[in-house]
């Protein structure tokens, strides 16, 4: 057995690596810096770093977010020296079944863990994310305001059938990931009874027969891309929200926040029906009954939503990865 106290030279450790990492939660949702001790990656983009981390050291992503050492609803956020010196950091996000192109309560994340390690201070800073760079203003109480990728709604009202909640019908929309949004008031009633006391067990079975269906139905995004988030929302109970949503993520954990890149394709749906202009403020409350405040801007003739919440750094820690460990590489089920 490894002595805990032992010197990182000490023979007694040898081959154990060290990766270090700070843990917060915005409005309830983990993330997870990783901070050091992750595989070389090179030079480049963040898409091309992605691609190279999911083709050679996809066992890093499991290690750092599965059991024993994460959990099912822990997003991953490795943090490496931006490509372009106007950028502050770039992020990969990741979570137990892969990886996302953004991840918005995942940025709140970053900046207020770049803020913990006084790296940025309050005002505007930039961000490189494989979707493309976005941009978040740290405000002086600890708020964030990330301006995220450019959002809009590919196809409106996608019809499915489900095994157990009968037809649904929803938009699907891009918010930084893929979404099939679906309102309440066109789903089973028991579904808005769930949605309303935060029954989970039909939530997240609503959740994947309906995500099930569209892959079954071949609706997909661009180049195939799969839809792998469903959003369901309806009637609010937080004072002073406009809806209140349940987001099935890829790995069917639920966010437990508004959800970020959620929210952003829910602005563009509600700007393509005419029920929400550039500029309006719009009140996201999530499954655990916090809040993302969230607009759209028009930036050089694309719509780019912007979320404002706010995270709480949890823990500072060093996960240990021993090679006699059987399950160093984490638990995938």
């Amino acid at each position: 057995m490894r002595r805990h106290d032992a010197a990182a030279g000490d023979p007694l450790n040898a081959g154990v690596r060290r990766v270090r990492v700070i843990d917060s939660h915005t409005a309830g949702e983990p993330t997870r810096v990783v901070l050091d001790g992750h595989p070389d990656l090179g030079a480049g983009s963040a898409a091309e770093r992605l691609q190279r981390l999911r083709r050679g050291h996809d066992a890093f992503r499991t290690a750092v977010v599965n059991e024993p050492r994460g959990y099912d609803a822990l997003v991953g956020a490795l943090l490496l020296p931006a490509a372009r010196a106007r950028a502050v950091a770039q992020v990969i996000f990741f979570n137990n079944v892969g990886y996302l192109g953004m991840c918005g309560h995942g940025t709140i994340g970053v900046a207020t863990t770049l803020a913990w390690l006084g790296r940025i201070g309050p005002g505007e800073h930039r961000l490189e994310t494989p979707v493309g760079e976005v941009s978040f203003r740290l405000l002086a109480g600890g708020a964030v305001q990330v301006a995220n990728v450019p959002c809009y709604r590919l196809r409106a009202g996608v019809a499915v059938d489900t095994p157990d909640f009968g037809r649904v019908v929803g938009d699907v929309a891009w918010g930084g990931n893929w979404f099939f949004l679906i309102d309440a008031d066109t789903v089973a009633e028991r579904v808005v009874r769930a949605l309303a006391s935060a029954e989970l067990a039909t939530l997240r079975a609503f959740g994947r027969q309906a995500r099930a269906a569209l892959a079954a139905a071949g609706v997909t995004g661009p180049d195939g891309a799969a839809i792998d988030h469903v959003e369901l929302f309806g009637p609010p109970r937080a004072p002073g929200a406009h809806a209140r949503n349940f987001v099935l993520c890829p790995g069917d954990e639920y966010d437990r926040s508004p959800c970020g890149t959620g929210t952003s394709a829910h602005l563009a749906c509600l700007h393509a029906d005419g029920r929400l202009a550039p500029g309006e403020r719009y009140r996201q409350e999530g499954i655990l009954g916090t809040c993302f405040d969230a607009w759209l801007e028009e930036r050089g003739g694309e719509l780019v939503p912007v979320i404002e919440g706010r995270a709480w750094v949890t823990a500072e820690a060093t996960l240990l990865f021993d090679p006699d460990d059987p399950f160093t590489g984490g638990l995938s089920w």
